[in-house]
């Protein structure tokens, strides 16, 4: 259950703890918080209230003398409503048995702490894959929408697939890069992770499996299992994904696709070499084997550009492309597509109409006007120097604070992570609740992979200069401390 935001006014006659118990009562006889609902505890909500603990103790002890709460052997509180009002009417729907029984797999614990978390003013966010809000092109979006306030898109429904001048634009971008897509063959799609789910539900059969990369991003989002899939993981090294191995992953369980981020990967920040994509390519197609390509992280490059996309040496349609502004321009745009067969796209088109109608038009239209007036490169060039700067800054206080033997890193040529591999073993869980008890909000290793847990996903993305350094030396001290 997600934290109360309201807190008791101290300047009221009331008493703190009657203050809280009207709040809490007000939740369970208005229904939101139904019969079974499990409290937060007495700490976190003293927290969340601003009051000692003893306070909430009074406010749960009227509740409870109401026969609305209860508390159970295994510990906790929860709702039970056994007020003689309620125990003469129709008992209300067990929400909680909906809950559960629900074909949707919920986040892991920890991703929704860090999604809660992230919105919580204070934390300093050392994990947060998406740029920094001082990164995003405000002025330059805010001329671009005076100038669009001339010429309103249209306020109706777009076609299935989105609208056709974006779509052209991605498709003389992508051609740019080698990949050879019209636009007929590009959907627009509510952000990439939207992309995921449609492939999911659209394109595979309950109970398959998908291959990715260990560690990888989507072990952290359970959209593939709640469609009932399985995923499998196939080792890397410092190229990437190993080809050799992905035919006989394939065969041992079945795969029926291969979900790959080869550029800038997430968390590792790897680059695939041009060498390991040519013979990925080669074994997926001689395995008759469908790549799924997550290219989000492209743009993101610092050094120099990374190898042409999977996409772009796929000859006989085995590759599906996808890729978004959202780490790149505007993650509230929530434009991202979709790129490969015909019979593909229109498939997947057919899904989005029956999800969402369309993504929308008004997004469409200003990430269309971004990418035709130059704004989007004009960004790109000076986005790269201030990363550049931040991934240097951590780099330095990495080197400051962890490298005396605390732990090891590769440096990223672009993108957003640096993956940490601490030389000290904590239970990540442990590691995680130190951290956001100092006012560290961090990704831990494994989200990523359930075997590295001696790793953290560090971003140098979100964090200003100064908040790397005060963050990551807290953090060596946590992580020497465990």
């Amino acid at each position: 259950m997600e934290k109360p935001l309201w807190r008791p006014d101290r300047n009221s006659q009331i008493p703190l703890h009657l203050q809280i118990t009207e709040y809490l009562r007000d939740k369970i006889a208005g229904g939101e918080w139904t019969v079974g609902t499990r409290l937060p505890s007495q700490r976190s909500l003293a927290e969340s209230f601003g009051v000692n603990r003893s306070t909430v103790v009074a406010a749960l002890g009227e509740l409870a003398a109401a026969g609305m709460i209860e508390g159970g052997r295994g510990g906790g509180t929860k709702v039970v409503n056994h007020t003689w009002g309620v125990l003469a009417s129709t008992p209300p729907p067990d929400w909680n048995a909906y809950v559960s029984a629900g074909i949707h797999y919920p986040n892991l614990p920890a991703v929704q702490e860090i999604n809660r978390s992230e919105f919580h003013p204070g934390l300093l966010r050392l994990g947060t894959g998406e740029l920094s809000p001082e990164l995003l092109p405000r002025e330059e979006m805010s001329r671009l929408l005076r100038r669009m306030a001339d010429h309103v898109p249209d306020l109706g429904y777009g076609e299935p697939n989105g609208d056709l001048f974006l779509r052209e634009l991605l498709a003389s971008r992508m051609n740019s890069q080698g990949i050879k897509a019209s636009p007929e063959c590009i959907l627009i799609v509510s952000g990439a992770l939207q992309a995921l789910q449609l492939i999911s539900v659209g394109l595979l059969q309950r109970g398959s499996t998908v291959l990715l990369e260990r560690p990888s991003y989507l072990y952290s989002v359970p959209v593939f299992q709640s469609a009932g899939m399985k995923l499998q993981g196939v080792p890397m090294d410092e190229d990437g994904l190993r080809p050799e191995l992905v035919a006989p992953y394939a065969k041992q369980y079945g795969g029926a696709l291969l979900y790959t981020i080869p550029t800038f990967h997430n968390p590792t920040g790897i680059v695939m070499s041009q060498q390991r994509r040519n013979r990925l390519l080669e074994v997926c197609q001689k395995a008759g084997l469908p790549i799924l390509e997550d290219d989000v992280y492209r743009d993101l490059w610092l050094d120099e550009p990374p190898p042409a996309p999977l996409k772009a040496g796929d000859s006989s349609g085995v590759v599906l492309y996808m890729s978004s502004l959202s780490k790149t321009l505007s993650p509230g745009l929530r434009i991202g597509w979709i790129t490969g067969p015909q019979p593909v796209i229109e498939r997947l088109a057919d899904i989005k109409m029956q999800s969402d109608y369309g993504s929308s038009a008004f997004s469409q239209r200003l990430a269309a006007e971004c990418l035709s007036s130059g704004m989007y490169e004009a960004h790109m060039e000076s986005l790269r120097t201030k990363l550049g700067l931040r991934r240097q800054a951590a780099l330095d206080s990495l080197q400051r604070h962890f490298g005396e033997g605390l732990a090891e890193w590769s440096i990223p040529n672009g993108g957003f992570y640096i993956w940490l591999k601490l030389n000290r073993t904590a239970a990540p869980r442990k590691l995680f609740d130190a951290a956001l008890k100092q006012g560290i909000l961090i990704n831990p290793g494994h989200l990523y992979d359930p075997e590295a847990g001696n790793r953290i996903r560090i971003s140098y993305a979100y964090a200003s200069l100064d908040e790397l350094e005060s963050g990551l030396a807290r953090l060596a001290e946590i992580v020497a401390s465990l």
